[in-house]
């Protein structure tokens, strides 16, 4: 006989945990099918680009801090100095008033006319009262040297203390830019981080090989360099090729833009700023390429924060960017702002 039993149903909490369970299928098919697809290799390349631009241009920024910083250091050094050198002058301004004043009061207990009655010589009296008339000026005369001393080194520590407050906000100026730098490195690093070895050996070989050509196509030939001055540092820039570019640098084992072009002149005998800024006012602007002479400096980017060296065929040897060498690169690959002639 046939059983006439109603199927067993399914339990509430068995149902809640099927729905569950293909509720969160159906979202996790949905998050996968818009999330965002990872980037191609040359996406990775313009966005790594881009970093390392803002990176070097925060770098500039840091460069300036830390100058500032330096030269601060240098004129507090020197007020200090001059500050402890007036504390002294001042000491003994008044230890020589004071000695002085006790002097005079050992021997002024008696009233000056009955001193002249009682003198055996009046005319030896006449001498010390004059005497004692000059000592009094020249007490005057001290007094006022230490009213001048005290304005002076009121004055000088005011300054100090100003320029210890500006200080205080460049260091903190310099370690924002820091930090703005090291972020910038960090985030392009983890976008290269998200390529395969073989894509970042393939970028590496990338930026290799078109520095290599670069280089081959320089062939000064008879061209004529910017300066005697101008010629030397290219001289010194060229013997740094394949040094690492270091943010901050100065070489002469790594080298930030503005710091190989500082140095290379420094080997030349000549000094320039430090700053990519600064460099781009330290000379005879050239605005167009074509006048441009091997030796002569190279601005680049609206906010002239990079800055190389023009060698020549249309190519610049600079320090490019993090994570390449010193190299040729054709002056075409960034924006041309003007030249220098120093």
């Amino acid at each position: 006989m046939a059983s006439h039993r109603r199927p067993k149903q399914p339990s509430r909490t068995r149902v809640t945990v099927l729905t569950a369970t293909a509720a969160a299928a159906v979202a996790l098919t949905s998050q996968t099918a818009h999330a965002d697809p990872k980037p191609s290799k040359a996406e990775v390349k313009a966005k790594v680009d881009t970093l390392y631009e803002e990176a070097e241009a925060a770098s500039e920024k840091y460069n300036g801090a830390k100058e500032k910083q330096d030269k601060l250091e240098g004129q507090i050094g020197n007020l200090q100095d001059k500050v402890a050198r007036g504390q002294e002058e001042l000491n003994e301004l008044r230890q020589a008033l004071g000695s002085a004043a006790s002097a005079q009061y050992r021997t002024g207990g008696i009233d000056p006319s009955l001193q002249l009655f009682l003198s055996a010589d009046p005319d030896d009296y006449l001498d010390k009262a004059s005497a004692l008339d000059q000592l009094s000026s020249k007490q005057a005369e001290g007094v006022k040297k230490i009213q001048a001393k005290q304005r002076d080194l009121a004055q000088q520590r005011q300054e100090a203390q100003a320029k210890l407050q500006d200080l205080s906000d460049t260091r903190k100026e310099l370690g924002d830019k820091k930090k703005q730098v090291q972020g910038k490195l960090a985030d392009a690093q983890k976008l290269l981080n998200s390529l395969t070895a073989a894509e970042r050996t393939e970028l590496r070989q990338e930026d290799e090989r078109a520095s290599r050509s670069a280089g081959d196509r320089v062939e000064l030939g008879d061209a004529v360099p910017a300066s005697n001055r101008g010629a030397a540092a290219l001289a010194a820039a060229k013997s740094k090729i394949g040094t690492p570019y270091v943010w901050g640098a100065t070489g002469p084992n790594s080298f930030d833009c503005s710091g190989l072009t500082s140095w290379a002149f420094a080997q030349a005998g000549y000094t320039i700023p430090r700053m990519s800024q600064a460099q781009a006012n330290a000379g005879t602007r050239i605005a167009s390429q074509s006048a441009l002479k091997p030796g002569d400096l190279v601005i680049f980017y609206s906010d002239l924060h990079h800055v190389g060296f023009y060698a020549g065929n249309g190519q610049v040897l600079h320090a490019p960017k993090p994570g390449a060498n010193v190299r040729y690169e054709s002056i075409n690959n960034m924006p041309y702002m003007f030249g220098v002639r120093i």
